[in-house]
């Protein structure tokens, strides 16, 4: 499998952050501008914290601008969703409806760890910065 895959894995990773990043953006745009089939969610100091990291976050790590503390900071937020909304509803995520919570959890702490990577805003400053 590495010999078909590992040579896309850098362009692999690029579109799992993109495309990671921008729908968690839109999770923080039906929050802050009802949009997306959601009424805005401003009145809720909660609520308005979550589409604010939502939404910023998810921009910033699908461009790769500082995608190392956006997601980090988005892992930690959706650690917290899950505890607060899902785990009372019972033990295991496929029964309380977290699963999207874990999974965008642990998958921002995967782009925490790995960092924005070369194809990514911060690559390209990087770069420039260098030469």
């Amino acid at each position: 499998m590495d010999r078909w895959l590992g040579k896309y894995s850098e362009l692999i990773y690029v579109v799992m952050r993109l495309v990671v990043g921008l729908l968690f953006a839109c999770h923080g745009a039906q929050k802050l501008f009802g949009v997306l089939g959601e009424a805005s969610q401003l009145s809720n100091p909660l609520m308005l914290a979550a589409g604010v990291i939502e939404f910023a976050g998810g921009l910033l790590v699908a461009l790769g601008l500082w995608a190392r503390y956006a997601a980090f900071i988005a892992s930690g937020q959706m650690a917290v969703a899950y505890f607060m909304a899902h785990a009372p509803l019972g033990f295991w995520p496929i029964l309380n409806a977290g699963e999207l919570a874990v999974l965008y959890c642990f998958v921002f702490l995967f782009i925490a760890s790995k960092g924005s990577g070369s194809w990514s805003v911060d690559g390209i400053v990087g770069k420039k910065r260098s030469s």
